[in-house]
C-alpha cells in the first residue's frame, strides 16, 4: 500500500463502520461520514460505533464527522455506503464538495425504487461527469462482523474508468480484504441487489422448515432468474459466476448473519413484516429490492418466478406456503 491520501467512507452503519476498519488498516487517514451526530460523537470520543457495530475497536487513524465537506477534503477515494433508497439525499450533499479527480466506489446494494435506477444511474444524474465518469461499484461476499475480525475476504470491484478502478483497488485492498478488477458495472451492481432478494426466499424456506434441498434449488434457480435479468440489462453472463454473483448469493442465503435471510426467515415461522422491522437501526435492503425487482422484471419481460413470489409475500401478504406451491407448480419445462 503507497497510497497515503486520505480516504472517506459515506454511510456510517454497520457495513460502511467496517469498509472503514479495514481501510484503516493500510494506514492512511480514514474519514466516516455519519448522519447521526452522536454516531461521529461515538467513534471520535471511544473509538466504537456503538450504534451500529458495538465491540469492536476503531484504530484512531479513522475519525468521524457530520461535515460533507470537511469528510471528503483531500480525498482520491470515496467510499459510498448509504443505503440506495436514500442515495439522491446524499449524494446532493456530496455533489458541491466533492473532489473532482477522486473515485467515487459505491458499496451499497439495491435498486431505487421510484425510478428503477442502478447507483451508477443515480450517480449519472447527480453528480458532475468527472465524477460519473470515475464510478466504481464494490461487491462480494461479506459480512461486516467477519471482516472486522481479519478472515480473508474477497470481493469484486468494477469500473470503466481503469485509473479510478486501479486507485480504489489499491486504496481499499488489505493483506486479509482482496479486490478483484471488473469492468461490469451492471453485472456487479444487479447481482448485489438481486441477491437480497433470493435471500429473503431462501429464509423463507427455511422459516418453513424445508431442508437443504430447498435452499439448494432456490440458490440455483435464483442465479438463473438474476442472470436473465442481467443479460436483458446488458452484462455479461460470466459476471454472475464470480464473487458479485454466485459468491455473495450463496453467502447470503445460507449465513446466519444475513439480515435478508432472517427476514424471510421470520416471515416463515408466522411473524408480520412491521413487527420483524419494527426498531431496526440497520437496512435489509432486499425488502424495498424485491419490489424493483419485480417491476424491472416486468419492464424487461424476464421470467423471474422466485422474485415474484418474494414480492407477493413481501408487498401482498400472500402465504409463504402457497407461495412454494405456485412455485413448484408451474409448468414444466428445461432447466437451460
Amino acid at each position: 500500500m503507497t497510497d497515503r491520501h486520505p480516504v472517506c467512507v459515506i454511510g456510517a452503519g454497520a457495513w460502511g463502520t467496517a469498509l472503514a476498519w479495514a481501510t484503516a488498516q493500510n494506514k492512511a487517514p480514514v474519514r466516516l461520514w455519519a448522519l447521526e451526530p452522536e454516531v461521529a460523537e461515538s467513534i471520535n470520543s471511544s473509538h466504537e460505533n456503538k450504534t451500529f457495530l458495538p465491540g469492536v475497536e476503531l484504530p484512531t487513524n479513522l475519525t468521524a464527522t457530520c461535515d460533507m465537506a470537511q469528510a471528503v477534503e483531500g480525498c482520491r477515494v470515496i467510499l459510498f455506503v448509504a443505503p440506495t433508497q436514500f442515495m439522491r439525499a446524499t449524494l446532493a450533499r456530496l455533489a458541491d464538495v466533492i473532489p473532482a479527480d477522486s473515485a467515487l466506489v459505491s458499496a451499497n446494494k439495491g435498486i431505487e425504487n421510484k425510478t428503477l435506477a442502478l447507483p451508477h444511474q443515480i450517480v449519472a444524474e447527480m453528480m458532475p461527469e468527472s465524477i460519473s465518469n470515475r464510478f466504481c461499484c464494490l461487491s462480494g461476499p461479506s459480512f461486516a462482523k467477519e471482516l472486522v475480525k481479519m478472515l480473508p475476504t474477497a470481493a469484486t470491484i468494477a469500473s470503466r474508468h481503469e485509473a479510478a478502478l486501479h486507485d480504489a483497488q489499491e486504496a481499499l485492498s488489505t493483506p486479509f480484504f482482496r479486490l478483484y478488477a471488473h469492468e461490469d458495472v451492471v453485472g456487479v451492481e444487479l447481482g448485489g441487489a438481486l441477491k437480497n432478494v433470493i435471500a429473503i426466499a431462501a429464509g423463507l424456506s427455511d422459516g418453513l422448515g424445508f431442508g437443504h434441498n430447498t435452499r439448494a434449488a432456490i440458490i440455483t434457480r435464483g442465479l438463473a432468474e438474476i442472470g436473465r435479468l442481467g443479460v436483458a440489462m446488458g452484462a455479461e453472463p460470466k459476471t454472475f459466476s464470480g464473487l458479485s454473483g454466485v459468491g455473495d448469493l450463496v453467502l447470503t442465503c445460507a449465513g446466519d448473519l444475513s439480515r435478508n435471510r432472517t427476514v424471510g426467515l421470520r416471515l416463515g415461522q408466522g411473524e408480520k413484516l412491521s413487527d420483524i422491522t419494527h426498531g431496526w437501526k440497520a437496512v435489509a435492503e432486499g425488502i424495498a429490492t424485491a419490489s424493483s425487482a419485480y417491476h424491472l422484471a416486468d419492464r424487461h419481460r424476464v421470467d423471474m418466478p422466485i422474485v415474484n413470489q418474494v414480492y407477493k409475500t413481501l408487498y401482498e401478504h400472500k402465504d409463504p406456503r402457497l407461495a412454494v406451491t405456485d412455485l413448484m407448480g408451474r409448468e414444466l419445462r428445461p432447466e437451460f
